[in-house]
């Protein structure tokens, strides 16, 4: 089977904003136009209602959800063993295992996996079991014994079950097979007549007869009115002997109960330390519905290959999907701060002093000449009016707002009417719990030895933005418990009036704003005149006091 296709994942932050959701299409569209490969966008969080109003507007899907981006077993390289059938003989398993050279074999039916039989398992049973009942007991069909012998069937039927009786020789005279060949019993013996017929009248369930050695008219005869199967095979009795065993079904010694399997969404990290404590050669691996695909061994893992992903609107390991220090980062797309990010090797990073990513890449496509779909202007101009608060934010540049202007026109959009429906969509907080909320923009930050996270809403009516404090307020101590920072800020910022109620927890939070900013606490906030933006006013601010201390 292989490994599945390669896909590279575009994916912005954790909690992402419409930027992050947006470019991570539009940029994952214009690689595949421009490579024909796979790329794929993903999110690292939940949607919001922005976000929602917008990809509802363009008739465009949400991208798939991302939790963690470390190799999985779908990366490796999955051996394409097929399963076997339950009733197939321990001979034809043998072989097919040498065949094939492995050591395990799935046995499965409709692709689901019943049990697992080893090279270990066979050996087993033909060194260690003694029991001449064994070939009853496991209910061999005819058809194994027949196959393993190398026999041809002369009377009966090859689709019926030897399930009662004992396996013997038939050494001795006939005068002595009588004292021991009873009812139901498979008797192996030569072409003498006077031994077959003796096997037959004694109520025997099959005989097979060796080295092909011929059969009478009289004895097909008596052995069809007497039930009784027969089987020639050309083999000499010592190996029709020793053969027998060999043709019991494989479900008999399958290890069904406590398998071992995983599947392919499986982290590699997680997986190695569970093999590592067992002492099996080979692990079967199931999809998502539980279907049996393949196997893999511990060498397999040697192959892992790293995920590629481009990221976009963030250059933070706080702000990155899990897992990102284990992916292999091909490309960067931002316009934020060059942050904590490391990467092993070289990678395309574009970062521009501009108030949107999706301005960037709306350059890139002009760049490389590829035409811009109106579904996709308006993913790109929803995403830097959002950014910008419709050209109201210092971030905002002549060349953000020249872009979102020829990008509605693509759309066919007017951009007054989208962005008032788009942050109205945002801005209903009435429904929404504290936690919804806090996690609708939130990022985490790290200066020195303090890590900081700060989240953000924007709305137009400050009735609602007043409610919504109050309930944000409680959660602001939970929520620094939660992601273990010395500091959590939550900015209120209502776009008409251009302005931020700004609230905290955390050691020195408070002291920080104060000095930072100059205002004073009032009813447990503090208002910040004409701050909007998290990244160009808020963060510089607050890091360039964390530096002078």
């Amino acid at each position: 089977m292989g490994k599945e296709k390669k896909q590279i994942f575009v994916v912005g932050h954790k909690n992402p904003d419409t930027d992050s959701i947006c470019s991570a299409i539009c940029y994952a569209n214009l690689k595949r136009e421009l490579t024909g490969e796979d790329y794929v966008p993903k999110r690292a969080g939940h949607v919001n209602q922005e976000t929602k109003y917008v990809l509802e507007k363009f008739k465009v899907p949400s991208p798939e959800y991302i939790t963690d981006v470390r190799p999985q077993v779908r990366d490796i390289e999955i051996r394409e063993t097929v399963g076997v059938h339950c009733n197939i003989s321990l001979k034809k398993a043998w072989n097919l295992m040498k065949e094939k050279g492995v050591v395990t074999l799935p046995i499965t039916r409709d692709k689901m996996l019943e049990g697992l039989i080893t090279i270990t398992d066979i050996a087993t049973s033909y060194m260690d079991v003694y029991d001449s009942n064994i070939l009853s007991t496991a209910k061999t069909p005819y058809s194994n014994i027949i196959e393993t012998l190398d026999g041809t069937l002369i009377v009966g039927d090859e689709d019926k079950y030897y399930d009662k009786g004992k396996v013997l020789i038939a050494a001795a005279n006939p005068d002595l097979m009588e004292n021991y060949i009873e009812e139901n019993d498979l008797v192996i013996l030569g072409n003498r007549y006077e031994s077959q017929l003796c096997a037959i009248e004694m109520h025997a369930g099959c005989i097979i007869v060796c080295e092909g050695a011929p059969i009478s008219i009289t004895i097909k005869k008596l052995a069809t009115e007497r039930n009784c199967t027969v089987i020639s095979s050309p083999h000499d009795t010592f190996t029709v002997a020793r053969l027998i065993n060999q043709s019991i079904p494989i479900q008999y010694f399958m290890r069904n109960e406590g398998l071992i399997t995983f599947t392919t969404d499986d982290f590699i990290d997680d997986i190695r330390s569970v093999m590592a404590k067992k002492r099996h050669r080979d692990f079967p691996i199931l999809n998502k519905h539980g279907q049996y695909i393949g196997m893999i061994s511990r060498r397999n893992l040697l192959g892992a290959e790293k995920k590629k992903v481009i990221l976009v609107d963030h250059n933070e390991t706080t702000q990155a999907v899990d897992g990102i220090s284990d992916a292999d980062i091909v490309e960067i797309i931002d316009h934020h701060r060059i942050g904590s990010l490391e990467t092993i090797t070289p990678v395309f990073f574009r970062n521009q002093p501009l108030g949107c990513t999706a301005t960037i890449i709306y350059q890139m496509y002009k760049e490389k000449g590829v035409e811009i779909e109106p579904y996709i202007a308006g993913l790109l101009c929803a995403a830097i009016i959002s950014d910008t608060l419709m050209y109201r934010s210092p971030t905002c540049t002549a060349v953000d707002k020249a872009a979102a202007e020829e990008l509605a026109v693509i759309a066919g959009i007017n951009v007054n009417e989208f962005a008032t429906d788009m942050f109205t969509a945002g801005s209903n907080f009435k429904a929404k719990s504290a936690e919804e909320i806090f996690y609708q923009d939130f990022k985490k930050f790290s200066n020195n030895d303090v890590t900081f996270g700060i989240g953000q809403i924007f709305t137009m009516n400050n009735d609602e933005l007043k409610e919504t404090e109050e309930k944000l307020k409680p959660y602001l101590i939970k929520a620094l418990n939660e992601h273990g920072v010395d500091m959590v800020f939550f900015m209120l910022t209502n776009m008409i009036e251009e302005s931020t109620e700004l609230i905290c927890e955390g050691s020195e939070a408070k002291e920080l704003i104060k000095v930072a900013f100059q205002v004073e606490e009032h009813e447990g906030s503090y208002h910040l005149e004409k701050v909007v933006s998290r990244k160009k006013q808020l963060v510089p601010k607050l890091m360039s006091v964390m530096q002078q201390e």
